[in-house]
């Protein structure tokens, strides 16, 4: 197995760069336990989910991380939060004609400064001369992927965060979670559906492409998770009625499956970094279903995916959707799946 055995091809128009009107106005591709495909509308999930069954949503909430900048030197700077290290100092992307030394000077507006004190890998840890957090509410970009080929917009503020985000953190959405709006969810919880939450916060390492070292080491960047006590005993309770537990998104799919690990396969809160890695082969103790957008190609969304329900079986439905004309990547439709084998996730041969 290696990185390409998870390409496709995708025409570049397919890729949204706008959100629709309505968020429930999406597409919903649901790909059953035998691989068939059924071309439905996101109001359609309330039709998948039965009384019993659990959603978990991840309630991160996207921080304004991107800053323009520049150099003392003059020099233009872009910078991309990807997670805040204390109140005035962070670890950041920088994007520059030329990468800056350790003590360099950036400079951004209102007079406010940072000092690059130390550099790790691709990331740069910045100390700035006001706390990170207020800087970001007031001069903060949305941190649009970039496969979206324009500058954000103000409705992006609002568009690129779930109806349920309330605890901030991360530097991209929960894609999946997008879909949502407050009457879909009290819909499904009318239905008899339980919803509950954890928080992933989603780091801007998950739009780097991967690295042969990520590869060989079976470990991706690390982010942020909180699986709570009560999330656990939801649960517990779901198992106990003969319901399934339903991931919003392959973030949601990776604090679970990360929560489950920690306690050597019992569910169990967590709370700390994860650095989890999930390709074919990977035994799934926790997700039955799961809810989630389309992914890049060889991206580590798209392996998780296809250990999920199955390589050649993903990769066909992607196929399928791609001649169907969906909406790919953050402001894309959305499919629906099932765990393709209850003991271990490994693609059928």
């Amino acid at each position: 197995m290696k990185p390409g055995d998870f390409h496709y091809d995708l025409p570049v128009e397919y890729i949204a760069q706008q959100p629709l009107p309505e968020r429930t106005a999406s597409r919903l591709l649901e790909v059953d336990v035998g691989g068939h495909c059924r071309d439905l509308q996101f109001t359609g999930l309330s039709d998948l989910v039965d009384s019993g069954d659990l959603l978990v949503l991840n309630d991160t909430r996207v921080l304004a991380a991107r800053l323009y900048g520049c150099k003392s030197s003059g020099g233009k700077i872009e910078l991309l939060l990807e997670r805040v290290l204390g109140a005035d100092s962070a670890l950041v992307q920088l994007k520059s004609s030329r990468a800056p030394s350790v003590g360099a000077r950036l400079e951004f507006d209102d007079g406010i400064t940072a000092n690059v004190e130390d550099r790790r890998d691709d990331f740069f840890v910045l100390r700035f001369s006001q706390p990170v957090d207020e800087i970001l509410e007031v001069h903060g970009h949305v941190p649009l992927p970039p496969y979206i080929k324009r500058a954000d917009e103000p409705a992006d503020r609002e568009r690129y965060q779930t109806v349920f985000a309330r605890n901030p953190g991360a530097v991209a959405a929960p894609t999946a979670g997008l879909h949502f709006d407050t009457g879909q969810l009290n819909r499904l919880r009318s239905k008899g559906v339980d919803v509950a939450y954890l928080t992933l916060h989603v780091g801007a390492g998950t739009f780097q492409p991967l690295r042969q070292a990520q590869w060989d080491a079976g470990k991706l960047h690390a982010e942020t998770v909180d699986v709570s006590a009560s999330l656990c005993a939801a649960v517990d309770a779901t198992r106990a009625r003969g319901g399934r537990v339903i991931a919003v998104g392959t973030t949601t799919v990776r604090g679970l499956e990360t929560a489950a690990l920690s306690g050597r396969g019992q569910l169990c809160p967590f709370h700390g970094e994860t650095d989890l890695f999930i390709v074919p082969g990977f035994q799934f103790r926790v997700v039955d279903a799961m809810l989630t957008n389309f992914h890049l190609p060889e991206s580590s969304l798209l392996m998780l995916v296809c250990a999920f329900a199955g390589t050649r079986r993903v990769l066909d439905v992607y196929a399928h959707a791609v001649r169907e004309k969906y909406r790919f990547y953050s402001y894309g439709d959305a499919m629906f799946c099932y765990r393709n084998d209850k003991s271990s996730g490994v693609a059928p041969a």
